[in-house]
């Protein structure tokens, strides 16, 4: 879901994204320089390693737009890597509101489909999703 939305100080472009349990209602906003700001928190506190912070930014470096943003996200549910790109998925999705043309880029890197990959729920009768206790024929 991506929204395009004027209120009477400034206009914004909203994506949500999703990825396991968790989901990122993502906020983009023209500005001067390019920040992300995570549940109050700049990006670089919130998501600890250098890989996280890579799979934020993504989708801007693929998108190429001369304009830079400050994206405000709300983000829950689920582990911190679940959480970064969920949080991609809800960028890729607001940058194609803002710009049409950045479409075609995004779709071929696949920030566009939601990663269906989640676990497999516990069966009754089974130690896990699928192993069983050891059987044996004696």
């Amino acid at each position: 879901m991506a929204t395009k939305t004027e209120t009477k100080t400034e206009k914004f472009s909203k994506g949500i994204g999703r990825r396991k349990t968790s989901t990122a209602s993502v906020r983009l906003t023209k500005a001067d320089e390019t920040t992300v700001t995570v549940n109050g928190k700049d990006a670089a506190a919130y998501f600890p390693t250098e890989e996280m912070r890579a799979i934020v930014y993504e989708a801007f470096t693929i998108a190429k737009l001369p304009v830079k943003f400050d994206v405000s996200v709300k983000v829950s549910g689920g582990g911190i890597h679940s959480q970064a790109e969920a949080l991609r998925h809800g960028i890729a999705r607001a940058l194609i509101v803002y710009d049409l043309e950045t479409r075609k880029k995004l779709k071929k890197e696949g920030f566009l489909k939601r990663d269906p990959r989640a676990k497999e729920r516990r069966k009754f009768g089974l130690k896990k999703a699928r192993k069983a206790a050891q059987w044996s024929k004696r």
